[in-house]
């Protein structure tokens, strides 16, 4: 499938907001992911896009040279700790210290009652939502602090602070956990000029809802937050002066759907045929 065709804003002619800077995001090839790294290069940020599936990240960076700006692909699998560490000691060396930090990535479980969560997908859950983050955030710190600064976002959830059926047990518990480290990372780390940013996004019009229990119909759909809506945050976000901080940011639709249905179906995933109360179909 060929890469959506970029808006107008994604075509303006570069800036220079982040002009040099070298900036990493994961889950770089779709969704928040891909218009965060179309939006920080169209400032002149020098940018490395990464996740699991090499042709989405090619085809991000293609859309960045064609526009005229700096990006790579590179493929990693954000459960491996080892192959984050690679990928991070692999861009230093080619590319400088890095930047920008942008952990977008995300996972949810298929089930999401607690009562019938697998392990296997708890821990899948966890590992791309929280742990890859601070992997990362571990890999690329001693290098901001020896340049004089850094930013890091991390994209969370409403789930976070909001939880429930819909983000699933699972999904929710790691938003919340990382909320927390980037909170850590902020009040550690502020007066060595690292910026530490949370992002809490209500439901996106992303790949992830088509992971849901029922995937939302395409009217649904628009009334959701778009990518390109986070992405612009996110930019305002870096592109600050370096003495100002966004702590924590929350974006919703202003829309509130009627979500109960999807509840429900959530709330029986995973459940027995013979459990009690279970409905028929």
């Amino acid at each position: 499938m060929s890469a959506p065709k970029p808006t107008e804003a994604e075509r303006a002619p570069l800036g220079n907001a982040l002009q040099g800077q070298l900036a990493l995001i994961t889950g770089g090839g779709s969704g928040i992911g891909r218009s965060t790294a179309l939006r920080l290069a169209g400032e002149g940020a020098r940018v490395v896009v990464t996740g699991r599936r090499q042709q989405p990240l090619d085809e991000v960076v293609a859309e960045i040279h064609a526009a005229g700006g700096e990006a790579w692909a590179r493929s990693a699998d954000l459960q491996q700790r080892e192959a984050l560490q690679a990928l991070v000691k692999g861009i230093e060396a080619d590319l400088g210290a890095i930047d920008i930090l942008i952990n977008n990535a995300g996972a949810s479980s298929r089930v999401r009652n607690i009562l019938w969560v697998e392990l296997e997908d708890w821990d899948a859950t966890i590992a791309v939502n929280l742990n890859a983050v601070y992997t990362l955030i571990q890999a690329v710190l001693p290098g901001m602090l020896a340049k004089g600064g850094g930013t890091v976002v991390t994209v969370s959830s409403l789930a976070a602070v909001r939880p429930g059926l819909l983000g699933g047990a699972p999904y929710g518990a790691a938003k919340a956990a990382v909320s927390n480290l980037m909170t850590f990372l902020h009040a550690t780390f502020r007066n060595q000029n690292i910026r530490s940013t949370t992002i809490l996004p209500g439901e996106v019009n992303t790949p992830i809802m088509d992971t849901r229990v029922r995937p939302p119909t395409a009217a649904e759909r628009e009334r959701m937050v778009d990518p390109d809506d986070v992405a612009r945050a996110i930019l305002l976000v870096c592109s600050l002066p370096p003495r100002t901080t966004i702590e924590q940011l929350v974006i919703s639709p202003t829309f509130a759907r009627d979500q109960g249905p999807d509840t429900e179906i959530s709330r029986w995933m995973g459940a027995p045929q013979d459990w009690p109360g279970r409905p028929s179909s």
